[in-house]
């Protein structure tokens, strides 16, 4: 939970409209993992929530690593390449991602997993084309066309590779030239357009206690592919509606209370003053513009635009809105929709 300073526009018309001043670069750490042998797909697509068995080389697709539980342990594209692929591991634990992938590889598995190699997730933004950028998985807004397989291509300046507008590269690896002279975002400018964004982290999303479709994860979730990891649980809630809870987005004003009242674990109830939800990640903004977050808000308070966190005269009115990229989760026949 921290402040932001920046150089965005003054006249924003909300929290929500802010975009990073001139021609910007978003990077964000990542860990690369290789697998190779020809049952890597098949064991990535029974470890991980993605239809993978159809990719072909050339073509990636963004998943989720999940518990048996279907708890959410990391965020991950898989890059196909001839004779395996390529994990790169967006959000969440790399290292835990790797360690629960070794456990359950079997010596019939015609797999080799590589050490672990640290990475950038690197984006263009601009001023006027955010929302454009916004649009490249994995940020929130293009989860939902991270369904389907999309193709990736080598970078020509050196390791690496390019997905859409975005380049993936190994930690120590030279910058594109349209890249290199971009001007990167602070830490917490790059906080700013995540919360803007909805994008889920670790810890606070990202976590042992939250599954896929709570996030707004669905599309990353494949219900057709047969058995994988976590696939019965992850059935049972969509089958039976039994989602519980999903991520929203909340700005607050400025107060003197905020920073006890909106950190994360704080309750959020609504007009009743009945258990709504709770908030999962908090920031300060600059110039008295208040604060804004994210929050697990359970189902019968989703509609309310407006909640509240702390009581009496340290409680703060919290505005809610839905994340631009949540990908509402599915219900079946189950669920009598």
């Amino acid at each position: 939970m921290t402040s932001l300073s920046s150089d965005a526009d003054p006249g924003l018309v909300s929290a929500w409209d802010w975009q990073p001043g001139g021609a910007r670069r978003l990077q964000r750490p990542v860990g690369l993992l290789q697998l190779e042998g020809p049952d890597s797909l098949r064991f990535l697509h029974g470890q991980t929530s993605q239809d993978l068995l159809l990719a072909r080389p050339g073509q990636w697709l963004g998943t989720c690593c999940i518990s048996p539980t279907a708890r959410l342990r990391a965020l991950a594209e898989v890059l196909v390449v001839e004779g395996g692929a390529w994990l790169v591991i967006s959000g969440g634990d790399a290292a835990a991602v790797r360690q629960a992938l070794d456990r359950v590889l079997f010596p019939a598995d015609d797999v080799r997993l590589g050490a672990l190699i640290e990475g950038l997730w690197i984006e263009p933004l601009d001023a006027a084309g955010a929302r454009d950028a916004a649009a490249i998985a994995p940020t929130a807004a293009g989860l939902a066309a991270a369904a389907a397989a999309q193709p990736w291509q080598a970078l020509e300046s050196g390791p690496g590779w390019r997905l859409g507008n975005s380049v993936v590269l190994p930690a120590g690896a030279p910058l594109p030239a349209e890249l290199a002279d971009r001007k990167p975002l602070t830490a917490d400018e790059a906080e700013r357009w995540r919360l803007g964004q909805g994008r889920p982290a670790a810890p606070g999303e990202i976590n042992e206690d939250c599954n896929p479709f709570e996030l707004g994860l669905a599309a990353r979730v494949s219900l057709s592919k047969g058995c994988y990891v976590g696939q019965e649980t992850l059935a049972k809630l969509a089958t039976y509606d039994g989602v519980k809870q999903q991520l929203r987005r909340w700005h607050a004003p400025a107060s003197v209370s905020a920073a006890a009242v909106l950190a994360p674990g704080a309750v959020l109830r609504g007009p009743e003053a009945e258990r709504a939800g709770t908030i999962t990640s908090s920031l300060e903004l600059a110039n008295d513009q208040g604060w804004i977050g994210l929050a697990l808000v359970r189902r019968v308070s989703l509609l309310a635009p407006q909640l509240r966190a702390g009581e009496g005269a340290a409680a703060i009115d919290l505005q809610m809105s839905v994340p631009p990229g949540f990908v509402a989760p599915p219900v079946g026949a189950g669920g009598g929709a």
